[in-house]
């Protein structure tokens, strides 16, 4: 018996923990994912026809994953098999292939396979179930709480459409929690429930999007909860608050809220925001992130971000990292904060970055260009037989220590590399080269 015939045993429901009794059995009863299950869209329009394609459900826990699968299982015309990939094996894919070939060939049935965690299967073994795909032999339906463009093969992704399913919102919640304490078969209502509306709403938020989350505590309380002499489970804020203490911050810190949070800390630094910075911050380092690595992102951000607009800001980050090392956890946190709220107040340039890139761009394009015989090195003897050094003006021998002198190679002597703003320091320098007489390219004569 698998997971969706177990689903549909009386006896087993009644057995079962609530979030796998509350689980839907028709597309009407799933709750949220609108955006791919509403009338009209993508997926109910495939599940209504049965004409269902290779799909990829990727999400956070408790949005829905395995329902859906379920959902196509009590709909589909087409056989349908699943594997979770933490426990299957290249056998496992096998004999479900053999069987699926069988049943094309004899029966003309299609098969579709559910693979639950397909990012725990290997490169090998997805690579073996690709010919399949392709030919039409199995229609795959994988699982994923991980970024699937990070964890699946390209070649399966190329052959399947990705459907991204959301957190779910707190009205999304509330009607799960009700319908679970108004049904008395697969819910709860049978015990005999009351709960406060403001233990709900909490129960709702704390879950976080997650309905798994919501129906286990929902569980556990009525599980803990001691009947009153009314005959009634009362359940009230404070004995939810009791079996929810703290939300869990969802966080890998190899998968996709790694990389999504730690964009959104340096984009809010980048766009002078110190309140985001800060709670994104504060994000990383409640879900355990290596200090290290988040004073890393800090100084790239100083050197990147703010640039010669506050030269400072390089300074402070490096001093902040190492300050982190020494000092540690938990007080850490605080010199964190003191770099990540100065790097996003600082004034903004990115000239000197887009200056490296553009010169590393040239380099590639134009090779080893002649560097002027000037400029080349004159220590050696017999260099000046070579010409090298012959010409070259040596700056501090010249009123105010500039003197006019090309130092591009003739190739490239016309392109532009650093366009200064006119920022914080940088504005300065503006003024320290009209001062000198030097020219300099003007960040607003970029795209002339």
């Amino acid at each position: 018996m698998d997971l969706f015939e177990a689903a549909g045993s009386d006896d087993a429901r009644t057995r079962q923990p609530l979030a796998a009794r509350m689980r839907p059995e028709k597309l009407e009863e799933v709750v949220g994912q609108q955006h791919i299950i509403g009338k009209g869209r993508i997926l109910y329009r495939a599940i209504q026809a049965d004409r269902l394609s290779s799909l990829i459900f990727y999400g956070p826990p408790g949005t829905g994953k395995t329902t859906l699968a379920e959902v196509i299982a009590n709909t589909t015309s087409a056989y349908f098999a699943q594997v979770n990939a933490t426990t299957a094996g290249k056998k496992d894919l096998e004999a479900v292939v053999q069987e699926a070939q069988y049943r094309r060939n004899a029966e003309h049935k299609k098969t579709i396979l559910f693979i639950d965690e397909i990012h725990r299967f290997n490169k090998a073994q997805q690579d073996y179930l690709l010919p399949f795909v392709e030919s039409g032999t199995v229609i795959l339906i994988g699982a994923t709480t991980e970024n699937p463009y990070f964890e699946v093969n390209s070649a399966l992704l190329s052959r399947s459409t990705v459907l991204e399913l959301k957190p779910l919102t707190k009205d999304d919640l509330l009607v799960l929690i009700h319908r679970a304490l108004q049904d008395p078969f697969k819910g709860v209502a049978a015990d005999m429930v009351q709960m406060d509306e403001d233990a709900c709403d909490f129960l709702a938020e704390a879950a976080d999007g997650d309905a798994r989350a919501a129906l286990n505590g929902l569980e556990i309380a009525v599980l803990t909860t001691e009947r009153s002499d009314d005959g009634y489970l009362h359940i009230t804020l404070p004995i939810m608050q009791e079996c929810i203490q703290k939300k869990s911050i969802r966080y890998d810190k190899d998968g996709d809220n790694h990389y999504d949070t730690i964009s959104a800390f340096i984009k809010s630094m980048r766009g002078s925001d110190p309140d985001a910075a800060l709670y994104y911050l504060a994000r990383m380092l409640e879900a355990g992130e290596d200090v290290r690595f988040i004073a890393r992102r800090i100084m790239i951000c100083a050197a990147e971000d703010v640039g010669l607009a506050d030269p400072r800001a390089i300074e402070i980050a490096t001093d902040c990292a190492l300050a982190v090392e020494r000092v540690g956890m938990p007080e850490g946190q605080i010199i964190l904060a003191e770099a990540a709220v100065y790097i996003a107040t600082a004034p903004k340039s990115n000239a000197s970055s887009q200056g490296i890139f553009k010169a590393m761009d040239v380099v590639k394009k134009t090779g080893n260009l002649k560097i002027p015989p000037y400029l080349q090195d004159a220590h050696y003897k017999y260099a000046s037989k070579l010409e090298r050094g012959i010409g070259y003006k040596y700056a501090h021998d010249y009123p105010r220590h500039y003197v006019d002198q090309q130092y591009l190679p003739d190739g490239v002597k016309n392109e532009g590399f650093y366009y200064v703003s006119d920022i914080g320091y940088e504005s300065r320098l503006r003024k320290w080269f009209a001062y000198i007489g030097r020219h300099f390219h003007a960040e607003e004569d970029k795209n002339k």
